[in-house]
Order: C-alpha cells, then sequence, then structure tokens
C-alpha cells in the first residue's frame, strides 16, 4: 500500500465509500472462498463504480491487515480526505442544524461508535479538537461501519472558538455535565442545536464547558455513575432529534 492510500473494512464502510465516493477506492479484495448474496451485492456495486475487484484467499486478507475485523471485505483507498469545513456544511444547510462535538475522546471505538449514531440520528456533522484527541484511524472507521464516509468529521485547531462560531451562527451550543442542574428531559433548548460531549471520566475541558449556552445531565436512576460517550451521544442527540420531529421546545 502506497502513502498516498489507506486500507478501510467490512462491508458496511466499503459500501458507504462506493456509494458516496466511488472515485476514491482503488481496489477490493474480497474472500474467495465466500459466495454468499452480500458478497455479490457488494461486487456488483464495484463493478457499477468501475473497481476492480480481487478475490483471494483468507491468508492473504490476514497479511494485508493483520488483525483487523474484516469480513472477508478489505478496500484500498485514496488516502485524501476531501476537506469539509464548518462553513461548508452550515452553508448549505435549509433545516436546523443538529451537530455533534466531542470534546477529548481518546478511544477510536469510542469515535466509531459516535460516527455511527450521529448518521443514524441525521446529524450534519461531528467535530472535534486535532489535538488531544483520537484521530479518525483505521478502527475508528471500521466501528463506524459506513459512518465515517458519510458524516462529515471536521477536526478545528481551537475547540472554544469553534463553539463560538457555532453560537455566532444562532445555534445553541448545549455540553453535558453530570453536575448540571436540568436534566435532560426537563431542560429546553431550541431546535438549531450543537451537542458536546466529553471523554468519559473526564468529562468536558474547563473552557469548553464556559462556551457552552447551557449544560444538562443525563438522568443516572441506577448505581453506575457515568455512561459511555457513544451511548450518551445516542441518548442526547435522539432526544434532539425527537422533540425537532415534534416541534417542541423553544423555537429557533
Amino acid at each position: 500500500m502506497s502513502l498516498h492510500s489507506r486500507l478501510i473494512f467490512g462491508f458496511h464502510s466499503t459500501l458507504a465509500k462506493l456509494r458516496h465516493d466511488p472515485g476514491a477506492v482503488r481496489e477490493i479484495y474480497v474472500d474467495s472462498g465466500r459466495h454468499d448474496a452480500r458478497l455479490r451485492d457488494l461486487i456488483r456495486h464495484a463493478e457499477f463504480a468501475k473497481v476492480r475487484v480481487l478475490p483471494v484467499d483468507s491468508a492473504r486478507l490476514e497479511a494485508i491487515a493483520p488483525g483487523a475485523r474484516h469480513q472477508g471485505v478489505i478496500a484500498t483507498v485514496d488516502a485524501a480526505q476531501r476537506h469539509v469545513t464548518l462553513d461548508d456544511v452550515l452553508d448549505t444547510l435549509d433545516e436546523p442544524a443538529l451537530l455533534l462535538v466531542l470534546d477529548g475522546i481518546q478511544d477510536p471505538h469510542n469515535l466509531g461508535a459516535c460516527l455511527r449514531v450521529a448518521d443514524a440520528v441525521g446529524a450534519h456533522a461531528v467535530i472535534a479538537p486535532k489535538d488531544r484527541a483520537v484521530g479518525l484511524t483505521q478502527a475508528a472507521v471500521k466501528v463506524a461501519s459506513g459512518a465515517a464516509e458519510t458524516v462529515p468529521y471536521i477536526t478545528v485547531t481551537n475547540l472554544a472558538r469553534t463553539l463560538r462560531e457555532i453560537k455566532e451562527r444562532e445555534i445553541w451550543v448545549i455540553g453535558t455535565d453530570a453536575e448540571a442542574k436540568e436534566d435532560l428531559y426537563a431542560a429546553q433548548w431550541p431546535r438549531s442545536c450543537a451537542w458536546v460531549l466529553g471523554a468519559e471520566g473526564d468529562g468536558l475541558r474547563r473552557l469548553t464547558r464556559e462556551t457552552c449556552d447551557q449544560l444538562v445531565s443525563i438522568p443516572m436512576l441506577g448505581s453506575v455513575a457515568s455512561l459511555n460517550v457513544s451511548v450518551a451521544t445516542g441518548v442526547c442527540l435522539y432526544e434532539a432529534r425527537r422533540r425537532a420531529s415534534l416541534k417542541t421546545g423553544i423555537s429557533s
């Protein structure tokens, strides 16, 4: 593999790339021992996109991506990501914004799961700092199950400044904090909103917390003190989407 390419694994990630950015897919290695409908469907998408499919044995797949949970599918894609800015996303919206901001997430599996939730709920972008946070690694892309190819993932140099820019767009910035006085279900917020979640254990950094318009807590009714960040993301984003669909809360 050259310096200008990277690997993505599994059916979800590979199909998402073929559907949304087929020109970036160079070739696809598939397990020659598989002949099921799922693989045939992927091959049809690849042929339509004029992407070369290379049947290889399982040992060859393991050599290409040692230890990867690839499901018998490994694609080589262009390493360069199409650069998307926050303005690119917000300038093209024709509905209230729903953004996810991740502050200091270190675990690629958590990042991948958050991207998957963001895609499922229809969030318009995921925003994270360039430093002190995990990047979009192969592990994160795999866990995202295709969402890394469909949800804009925007990294920024200064997260607090970006939050202020979001607020200037009349997007309400809501941080999650276990010590917040308002809980998620009692709080009110505009339909156009950005949800800010911190790393499990550490939570939001001080400056990030202070930049939010509002802080809410997720009710914890059992014995555990906190939720995994991807679970908390799902709870918050789906509540925001539910309210938006019902046109409840404060109008933006």
